[in-house]
């Protein structure tokens, strides 16, 4: 047997539920920035003109 309430009652149920809309989140704090890849100082050691001074000339 199932029991059916009131749709007053129902409707006083999907106020709480759903009365009211969750806070606003801004744009900002929905995005993570962080680097792909670790910051590799090898990479940024390269000096053009030493490698000129010891290759080119």
């Amino acid at each position: 047997m199932t029991t059916h309430e009131e749709p007053a009652a129902e409707a006083v149920q999907r106020k709480e539920r759903f009365g009211a809309l969750p806070e606003r989140i801004r744009p900002e704090d929905m995005v993570e920035t962080r680097p792909a890849i670790q910051h590799d100082p090898d990479r940024d050691a390269y000096d053009p003109d030493a490698f000129a001074v010891r290759y080119g000339l």
